[in-house]
């Protein structure tokens, strides 16, 4: 019986949506949190985003991870381009993505992500919005990147 070939494990991650304003950020920002020294995460935009969006500081702040100095960029503006994995959040990052990566040994998978500005409402109602965004984006990166413990003597 032959061996099993477990995969080389992901060293860089690049979360991609619509302006790099909400979601990628949000991602970016809880996979740094849990595997930041293990994994280069960074994120960017199909689009030109003004900044990162004050509710997405709001929610990522009750977990305790500051996105204020988050910088909106485009896949134009990545400086490196080497990734292991893409994780695009919108069906317009999924397009590029997929473009980007006919010349390169990269895997793309789509996470289907909610805009929570498509959300009307209160205050209050917004960030319920955004909490929902971020919860779910927790969820899949516990999922797909699982904490390891070390061993237990």
């Amino acid at each position: 019986m032959a061996p099993v070939r477990q995969p080389p494990p992901i060293s860089s991650v690049l979360f991609a949506c619509t302006y790099n304003m909400i979601r990628s950020p949000m991602a970016a920002g809880l996979l740094r949190h849990f595997h930041g020294q293990r994994i280069f995460v960074d994120s960017v935009g199909v689009r030109d985003g003004d900044e990162v969006d004050p509710f997405a500081v709001a929610v990522m702040e009750e977990m305790g991870i500051d996105l204020s100095r988050h910088v909106c960029k485009t896949f134009e503006e990545l400086e490196d381009t080497s990734f292991d994995l893409i994780i695009s959040l919108s069906p317009e990052a999924q397009h590029r993505a997929i473009e980007m990566t006919r010349t390169m040994a990269c895997d793309v998978e789509f996470w289907n992500t909610f805009d929570p500005t498509l959300v009307d409402g209160n205050r209050e109602a917004m960030l319920d919005a955004y909490r929902k965004v971020r919860d779910g984006l927790l969820d899949r990166i516990k999922e797909r990147f699982p904490l390891t413990r070390g061993p237990t003597v």
